[in-house]
């Protein structure tokens, strides 16, 4: 290992012997019922309509246990109005953990990979509502790792390390290690996060009905199992796992082109979530709370109803055309990739000053869907203007990202698939 990449204490490598994820909180039943009231984000932030009064027993047994963040520990973390009286913007850390504790033994054995966090996202919500970001980090990403909390030792954290790869931090200090590299790395105050394993992709792909995903050139990855033709599939359950999964399968099959064929699901589930079927279908709505209560565990401070219900009003408006998906902008170095420091401080300070972007670069590697819905032709430039109509104000219009990868929820695009011949 090279001095750089070198941890700059012995203690900074040190395994934690107990859960690394911070304090669980004790329970009482009414604090049950209500978070499970929270778990609702997944319906809330679509409907706006609250789904809580159905079998809230039922759920309520399944809650997981939160996880207490860096900032809320000493009670300073983000305090948010009451329901209905949201004001400004907010960040949230989404982790995808690779554990295989409490999984399917179809994964893997528990200690087979450690806990690594392979996807890093991060969800931006604009103060007026308007616009929305997701920033994912490539897992390979070295970056600077500062002093973490030691779940165990709260009185002696962990040391800083100057660069080891993102993916690397739940396991160093658990998700409220990830949200202090993420911040320092961004610029951003994150006070709300959340971590979800394998079970949790199928359930939600599962409860929403599948999410149907356009391949564009076949894809063969023999180590997900996953093998599709060109063409719609409507995926779901493990299917729709693995094809998140997939990087020998796609573009060229490094976890670059990984995040570009997740970005396709995921503005695709976006559409799917957001269509008017989901929305006034009981049953998927009590699906997709369900599956959130039961398979993401949340900071502290998600699993406040007022937080959800909040959050959800600031997010169920956006159209999909403002709701952008973004790799965060990195260089080619040797064993991952380097952060684009000039790239990212154009992004993080374009959300920073909530100012709606647009992206410069190519989607990053999906391909453009052939068979997308023809967007309706223009109003005629010719046309009587109503006298009366009211007069849009002016806008500055978005910051342009040159070289900045991604797509919008309202963009049709293709997985660009890899056969074992080119593997």
């Amino acid at each position: 290992m090279s001095e750089e990449l070198r941890p700059r204490s012995r203690r900074a490598m040190r395994t934690p012997t107990i859960a690394r994820h911070g304090r669980l909180k004790k329970s009482n039943p009414f604090a049950t019922i209500t978070r499970f009231l929270a778990a609702t984000l997944a319906v809330l932030m679509v409907s706006g309509a609250s789904v809580a009064a159905i079998a809230a027993y039922d759920l309520a047994s399944s809650i997981k246990p939160s996880i207490t963040l860096a900032g809320d520990a000493d009670g300073k973390g983000a305090k948010i109005p009451q329901i209905g009286a949201w004001e400004g913007g907010v960040n949230v850390l989404l982790v995808g953990s690779d554990s295989r504790k409490g999984q399917d033994p179809i994964f893997g054995g528990e200690d087979e990979t450690g806990d690594l966090n392979d996807v890093t996202m991060l969800l931006h919500i604009s103060a007026d509502h308007s616009n929305a970001t997701v920033v994912s980090f490539p897992r390979d990403t070295f970056v600077p790792i500062p002093s973490c909390p030691d779940p165990s030792d709260p009185e002696s954290p962990f040391a800083s390390m100057s660069s080891q790869k993102i993916n690397t931090t739940l396991t160093y200090g658990g998700l409220p290690c990830t949200v202090l590299t993420v911040e320092e790395l961004t610029g951003l105050d994150i006070p709300y996060a959340a971590e979800v394993q394998f079970s949790g992709v199928i359930a939600m792909s599962t409860a929403v009905g599948g999410v149907p995903v356009c391949v564009g050139a076949r894809i063969e990855d023999e180590y997900t199992g996953l093998f599709l033709d060109p063409g719609e599939h409507m995926l779901e359950g493990w299917n729709a796992l693995q094809f998140l999964r997939t990087r020998h399968g796609v573009g060229d099959g490094s976890d670059l082109t990984r995040i570009s064929n997740q970005q396709v699901f995921l503005s695709s589930l976006m559409r799917t979530v957001k269509s008017a079927d989901t929305l006034t279908n009981p049953a998927k709505l009590y699906s997709l709370a369900k599956a959130a209560l039961t398979n993401i565990t949340l900071s502290d401070n998600l699993q406040n109803v007022d937080n959800m219900v909040a959050m959800a009003m600031a997010l169920k408006d956006i159209p999909l055309d403002q709701i952008k998906f973004v790799q965060y902008p990195t260089g080619a170095v040797e064993g991952g990739v380097a952060p684009d420091y000039e790239a990212a401080d154009a992004l993080f300070a374009a959300l920073a000053a909530d100012q709606p972007i647009e992206l410069g670069g190519d989607t990053g590697g999906s391909l453009i869907d052939p068979n997308a819905p023809v967007e309706a032709a223009p109003a005629d430039p010719n046309a009587a203007v109503d006298p009366n109509a009211p007069v849009a104000p002016e806008s500055s219009g978005p910051v342009v990202l040159d070289g900045v990868k991604g797509q919008s929820a309202g963009q049709y695009t293709c997985s660009d698939g890899r056969t074992l011949e080119d593997q």
